[in-house]
């Protein structure tokens, strides 16, 4: 009788022999050699991240929770009065209003105009370098003498502006006094600003297929619908980094506000201006109230933490990365 080999059972949980591969011990010796010379290179970021960003911010949290006197260096603590103040002043829920206001309006005009400027661009064949050289050059002209420009045009009596809306028939209105036109003046100030902006959606335009165009073309789609349909989607990566840029820096405004109104101190400034941050400042350098000032920061790093993490969880639904299926 012929006995037949033992069939395997389903249970069988026998192991086959390891076939993995070992790394010649050269490759990782050769490894490890790249990575140290990678963190030798990124060590002077290291350091500046730990000593002027990292430890700036664990200090700031400690004397937020105490009464700082510069002179001396000594920190009294206090608790969390510092913080209880943040709800009791007035100008702190003033300022955060006025800078809320200003983000909501800035950052999507932003967001339009530079890629209009972007698609304008994308379009020049003959002499583009030199085009896109011209719209970024306002984006290195420093922040003094933007305002200074600015300052001359938006005069409400002899400015460039309203001299040429008077030459057809508009008055216009006092840029710099009047509380309604004062964030919009700021927000014009901005946009003279946006070529950064227009730089990354002039990318993200270039990288965008010319097959796709081509197809769309003949199905008979216009360019409004191309557009919509194919430019917008393929962008929408570009469009979210510059939504959550443009709003961090829409909520640390700063120099735009100080510079034409804040800057001389004789004069009085409209309460419109007084941004979060300016207010900021003035606790800080000018009432050299330290503890309360570091409590203004640690609010806002909340405040634009949350409005991050609730533009990144809406924002990906929406947006079309090529990995995707």
């Amino acid at each position: 009788m012929t006995l037949s080999p033992a069939r395997p059972r389903d249970d069988d949980t026998t192991d086959p022999p390891s076939t993995k591969r070992r790394v010649p011990r050269q490759k990782v010796k050769y490894n490890r050699r790249e990575a140290l010379a990678g963190y030798l290179f990124i060590s002077p970021w290291i350091l500046g991240f730990l000593i002027f960003t990292a430890g700036a911010m664990i200090y700031s949290l400690v004397i937020s929770f105490s009464s700082y006197n510069l002179a001396t260096g000594a920190a009294r603590p206090v608790g969390t009065s510092n913080y209880a103040q943040l709800f009791e002043d007035p100008r702190v829920a003033v300022s955060l209003g006025n800078t809320l206001f200003y983000a909501v309006m800035a950052v999507p005009l932003e967001i339009a105009f530079a890629l209009i400027l972007a698609l304008l661009l994308s379009r020049v064949g003959r002499g583009a370098g030199v085009f896109r050289t011209l719209y970024y050059l306002p984006k290195m002209t420093p922040a003094v003498a933007t305002a200074a420009v600015f300052f001359l045009l938006l005069n409400g009596n002899s400015g460039a502006v309203n001299q040429a809306l008077g030459a057809i028939g508009i008055q216009g209105p006092q840029w710099l006094v009047d509380p309604a036109w004062v964030k919009p003046s700021i927000v014009i100030m901005a946009l003279w600003t946006v070529s950064g902006t227009m730089v990354i959606f002039l990318a993200a335009i270039k990288n965008v297929p010319v097959d796709l165009y081509e197809v769309a073309q003949i199905d008979g789609a216009g360019p409004v619908r191309r557009f919509f349909s194919i430019t917008l989607p393929m962008i929408s990566g570009a469009m979210f980094f510059n939504v959550i840029v443009l709003t961090i820096a829409a909520f640390q405004v700063f120099d735009q506000a100080y510079l034409l109104f804040w800057r001389d101190q004789s004069n009085a400034s409209p309460e419109a201006s007084l941004f979060y941050a300016i207010y900021l400042f003035q606790q800080a350098f000018r009432q050299f109230n330290f503890g309360f000032a570091a409590a203004m920061a640690w609010l806002l790093f909340v405040i634009i933490l949350l409005i991050t993490l609730v533009q990144v969880r809406l924002g990906n639904r929406f947006v079309y990365y090529e990995g995707d299926r």
